[in-house]
Order: C-alpha cells, then sequence, then structure tokens
C-alpha cells in the first residue's frame, strides 16, 4: 500500500506553510480518486469548497464545505471527490512536535470525522492565521492546535461514555436543520423541560446552547464568505443573524475582525 510522506496529498498545490514539526498546506484535488493509502504522519484535513468523500476500513464520510476530518498516521483510507471541483486545507503533525508537547493519539484510533462546531472554529482559527501569516502567526497556530487536541481528547471521552438518548437525537436536530432552533423549540421536540435542557447541555456538548448554536451559524458564514458568491448580507440571513449589526458583533468575538476583513484575507 503506497505511503504518502510528509506533505504529499494527491491534487495542486495551492500554498505551504513549515515550522517546527507542524506543516500547513491547502490542495485542489484534481483525481475523481485516490487509491488505498496511509499518510507519514497524522493530520487534519478541513474542506473549503466542494464535497469529498472520506473511505477507511469502518467507515465512509460525506465531508461538505466546512467538513473537518482527523486522520491518524497508521490509517488506511482513500478519498474521493463528489462533486466537480473541490479543495481542501491540511493541518499536518509530526511526532517531533507530538512529543514537545507530551501529546499522544493512542486513544485515537483510526480516522474521526469531527462534526463539533468548536473544534471546527479552532481549525477555520488556524486557517485565518495562514492568511494574515505575520510574526505572530506560528506561535498563535501552535496554541490553537494544543486546543484542538484537548477539544478532541474530550470528544473521545464523550464518545466512549453512554450518553442518554436525547443527546443524539439533539445532536441531529441541531445540525441537520437549515433553520437553527431555540431552547424552546428544541425542549418541546424534545420533550424535555428547558431548564434540564440548558443545565446539562454544557455537560454533553461542551459549551452552553447559545455558545453552540452561534457556533454553528459562524461556521457556516465562514464556508458562504470563502466561497465568495454570496454579498455580507445574504451570507448574514442565510446563517440565521436577524441584522448585520448582530452578524458583525457575533464574527468579530469569535475571530477578531469583521467578516469584510476575511473576504480580503480570502481574495
Amino acid at each position: 500500500m503506497k505511503i504518502s510522506t510528509k506533505g504529499k496529498y494527491y491534487g495542486n498545490l495551492n500554498s505551504e506553510i513549515e515550522f517546527d514539526g507542524v506543516l500547513l498546506t491547502r490542495y485542489d484535488y484534481h483525481i475523481d480518486s485516490t487509491p488505498w493509502h496511509y499518510h507519514e504522519n497524522p493530520y487534519f484535513m478541513f474542506v473549503l469548497h466542494g464535497n469529498m468523500i472520506d473511505t477507511n476500513k469502518k467507515n465512509q464520510n460525506l465531508l461538505t464545505p466546512g467538513g473537518l476530518m482527523f486522520t491518524n498516521w497508521q490509517e488506511a483510507h482513500y478519498g474521493s471527490k463528489h462533486s466537480d471541483a473541490a479543495g481542501g486545507f491540511h493541518l499536518e503533525i509530526e511526532s517531533s512536535w507530538l512529543k514537545k508537547y507530551d501529546i499522544t493519539l493512542k486513544a485515537i484510533e483510526g480516522s474521526l470525522h469531527l462534526e463539533n462546531p468548536t473544534i471546527k472554529s479552532l481549525m477555520t482559527k488556524i486557517y485565518l492565521e495562514t492568511k494574515i501569516n505575520d510574526t505572530e502567526s506560528k506561535a498563535s497556530i501552535e496554541f490553537l492546535i494544543l486546543q484542538v487536541f484537548d477539544r478532541m481528547k474530550n470528544f473521545q471521552i464523550n464518545a466512549n461514555r453512554k450518553n442518554p438518548s436525547w443527546v443524539h437525537k439533539t445532536r441531529e436536530l441541531i445540525l441537520d436543520s437549515e433553520n437553527y432552533h431555540s431552547l424552546s423549540s428544541l425542549s418541546k421536540e424534545l420533550d424535555i423541560h428547558p431548564v434540564h435542557l440548558s443545565r446539562e447541555f454544557h455537560k454533553y456538548f461542551g459549551s452552553t446552547f447559545g455558545q453552540y448554536v452561534r457556533q454553528l451559524k459562524l461556521n457556516k458564514a465562514i464556508v458562504l464568505i470563502a466561497a465568495q458568491k454570496h454579498t455580507m448580507t445574504e451570507v448574514c440571513y442565510k446563517c440565521g443573524f436577524y441584522d448585520q449589526s448582530h452578524f458583525i458583533a457575533s464574527f468579530k468575538s469569535i475571530y477578531n475582525m469583521p467578516p469584510s476583513h476575511l473576504l480580503r484575507l480570502i481574495s
């Protein structure tokens, strides 16, 4: 089986930044399907445009824009396009970097489809730092990567724990809906008292209900802005914000810049 060495992916390389055991690359995927292979280092793939399918021996995951996969170094898999064009951002970590920060990946087997909006937000911030790429970016990227792995550790703990049935249903309702739920409408659909849902939500989702839904909206906004096909007004309303000032304030609170600045960086 083919081994993909450091920084080698199936596609056209658009950009590359490397430092201290961290490699960040952007690729456009140009073939319909890759052969079975595994990678020299563990890495994250963050889909920027188009649709991709990642297949390993256990699962097949459809990744739409904003989709995030983590693949450990020993995991055999192959990728295939599910749209005419697709492209993504990769964050690859060498063993020397993991050792430096005492991070072990033994508990993280194979591949993970990371749907948690907070983890996706951290990956978006890493991507934005590659666009800013100033003297503070390297330290900022390392800080963000450490947060990602910390969140993933909690993700594994929650995944291995037997959760109440309402947790899985809640995740499905929030992620699969085009319209973002209010606390009252969600609790009614789940047949759970809103006070109980509010109190228990953080335990299973790692944030408050409001933070979780707001982050979903902003993750969707990032994808729409990156596509460069919509006005900011359209992005605002497609993501469920009631006006532009609310959208801009929420965006700046997470990404420390207005959405118009992000558009300039991507352009």
